[in-house]
C-alpha cells in the first residue's frame, strides 16, 4: 500500500469493485483491503456511492488522457485508429482493473450526473474520430454509437480473457485484433 490513505482506499475499491461488483463490496471489505479503519473511508468519501463515482471518473479521465495525449490530428484515419487502439490496449495492459471496472459499472443507477457526463466525454472523443472518418468516406456510414462497440467492446473483453488466463498477451495478438476491428469499421 502507498502512504496516501485516499489512494489506498481508491486502489482497494478498484480491486474489490472489479472482482466482486459494487453491491457485493462492503465498506468494511474496502477498509480491510486498504488497511485503514472504516471511519477513515468516510473522511474522504461520504458513502460507498460517492467512492464509486470518484473512482469511475478518475478511471475514465485516465482513458481520455491516454487517448488524447499525442493524438495525431493531421494523420490518416487509419493512423488515428491505430493510435486509439494502441492507447486503449496499453491502458488495458497497465490498468486492467480500471478498464474492467469502467465496463462493469456503467449502470445509470450507480453513476451520478458528473460520472455519466465524464463517460460521455470519452464517447464524444470516439464519436468525433468516427465522424471525421465517415466524412472522408473511410469509415462505414453507421451511427457512431453503433460503431464504438465494434472496437471498444472487443478490447475490454480481450483483457477479461487475458486476465482469466485463457489467452496469452502478445504483440501479434494485438495486431491481429486491431486489424479485425479496423476491418469492421472501414468501408470495403
Amino acid at each position: 500500500m502507498t502512504t496516501n490513505k485516499k489512494e489506498d482506499i481508491m486502489q482497494a475499491s478498484l480491486m474489490l469493485f472489479t472482482e466482486r461488483g459494487f453491491d457485493a463490496t462492503t465498506v468494511p471489505m474496502i477498509a480491510e483491503k486498504a488497511q485503514v479503519g472504516a471511519g477513515t473511508i468516510y473522511r474522504y468519501f461520504e458513502n460507498k456511492e460517492v467512492l464509486l463515482n470518484s473512482l469511475f471518473r478518475e478511471c475514465v479521465e485516465q482513458i481520455i488522457q491516454a487517448l488524447s495525449d499525442g493524438f495525431p490530428e493531421s494523420a490518416s484515419v487509419r493512423e488515428q485508429f491505430h493510435h486509439i487502439f494502441h492507447r486503449l490496449t496499453r491502458f488495458g495492459q497497465e490498468n486492467n482493473e480500471a478498464l474492467t471496472f469502467i465496463d462493469s459499472h456503467m449502470d445509470p443507477r450507480l453513476l451520478d450526473e458528473e460520472s455519466q457526463s465524464k463517460f460521455i466525454e470519452l464517447l464524444d472523443f470516439l464519436r468525433r474520430f468516427l465522424k471525421r472518418g465517415q466524412q472522408q468516406g473511410i469509415i462505414v456510414p453507421l451511427p457512431p454509437d453503433a460503431l464504438i462497440p465494434l472496437f471498444y467492446g472487443p478490447i475490454v473483453k480481450l483483457f477479461l480473457v487475458i486476465r482469466d488466463g485463457d489467452l496469452k498477451q502478445t504483440d501479434e495478438l494485438f495486431a491481429g485484433v486491431e486489424e479485425c476491428c479496423w476491418n469492421a469499421l472501414k468501408v470495403h
